[in-house]
């Protein structure tokens, strides 16, 4: 932190990602989900997915938006980030265009700025010419859009770098970055280490994907594609090995795809771009600590760099941690953060009036730069 850089202040949130095996299992609908996030003080801070949570996305009619940003308030909870899709292959025969594509966007843009959103998260396939054409777009909206960076890739990805000068050249505030801290894994979830256990795996197995997964970890994200399918490839090839060939794709999925190892310091490289976060986790153990992400040491950079935008606690565990709630995870999760804050000599927002006036500096001073 410079002299004149003042410590950011986060506000801390959740997606309502986190809860997809709730909502589909219809434990709760929409309403329901977001009730329970402001019951149990998960908030202040609000994300959702547009196409899994709103029939009929991204057309909106205003009644349904009125009624959404109504229950939001009601409830005492901010809306940080709708997160919106970028898929060029929603035609069975053909790929839509560039100025399809671009109009597709708008349509998502333009039901963000309806609902409240202050920012839409987009997708990783968007390509620098593609961001370049929507800046216009999202100026008029009034929507910051905010691509998120995902493992595989990572801050200093040379598809990632592309995108960040031609943000510079572009000079538009209302291009940036998710920060996704699944680009930052430290260690193989040991959750997910359960969830294999659960199917039968060896402990012999178990440990070998570990290792595995810690040498990639110590030689670092891989330099290209080639060599990130080599290492998919390797954890196939481990399961096949040890007569588990059922749950290579499943190993190389994750070990490659959703943990990735570049180092905290990497996200500096694109710092003053970053717009909103997803705090990616996988779970919380017995310390209550978060085994495999950084999460203190991501609290810390985001705070020494002046960050004062929104942090979604995004739980992944999800998809393999059927035993425990994703609740009271996400409770320890945020628990977790709003020490590392502390200990970084700033504070979590918690308080959703202070949280709105936070965020609404947050995207005027973006806006003005």
């Amino acid at each position: 932190m410079t002299l004149a850089q003042a410590p950011g202040t986060p506000v801390q949130g959740v997606t309502l990602y986190s809860f997809t095996r709730a909502f589909h299992g219809r434990e709760y609908d929409l309403e329901g989900l977001i009730r329970k996030v402001a019951a149990d003080s998960l908030g202040p801070g609000l994300e959702i997915i547009g196409f899994s949570s709103f029939r009929g996305f991204p057309e909106v009619d205003d009644r349904y938006a009125g009624w959404f940003r109504d229950l939001v308030d009601e409830v005492g909870l901010v809306r940080t980030s709708l997160a919106v899709n970028a898929d060029i292959g929603i035609h069975r025969d053909r790929l839509l265009n560039q100025d399809e594509l671009i109009e597709y966007m708008r349509r998502q843009i333009a039901a963000a700025a309806k609902l409240g959103f202050p920012v839409a998260r987009v997708q990783i396939s968007i390509t620098p010419d593609s961001m370049e054409a929507l800046a216009p777009i999202a100026e008029e909206y009034g929507v910051r859009l905010a691509l998120e960076v995902h493992a595989d890739q990572y801050a200093s990805h040379p598809r990632i770098l592309a995108l960040r000068d031609r943000f510079e050249k572009v000079g538009s505030p209302y291009l940036g970055f998710t920060m996704d801290w699944g680009a930052t894994v430290s260690g193989f979830a040991p959750s997910l280490i359960e969830a294999y256990r659960r199917r039968g795996a060896s402990e012999e197995l178990l440990a070998k994907v570990v290792d595995l997964w810690n040498v990639y970890y110590e030689q670092g994200p891989p330099v290209d594609q080639t060599e990130h399918g080599q290492r998919f490839g390797s954890f196939i090839g481990l399961a096949a090995q040890n007569g588990r060939p059922d749950l290579g794709i499943d190993f190389g999925i994750n070990g490659t795809g959703l943990f990735g190892p570049a180092r905290v310091d990497d996200w500096l490289e694109i710092m003053p771009w970053i717009t909103h976060v997803h705090g990616k986790f996988f779970g919380i153990d017995e310390n209550g600590e978060e085994p495999s992400v950084p999460v203190r040491d991501l609290i810390a950079l985001l705070v020494d760099n002046g960050y004062s935008g929104a942090i979604s606690s995004e739980y992944e565990g999800w998809h393999w941690n059927y035993w425990q709630s994703p609740f009271d995870i996400i409770a320890g999760e945020q628990a977790v953060q709003r020490s590392a804050a502390t200990a970084a000599g700033s504070r979590m927002i918690t308080d959703a009036g202070e949280a709105r006036s936070i965020l609404s500096a947050h995207h005027a001073v973006a806006a003005r730069a």
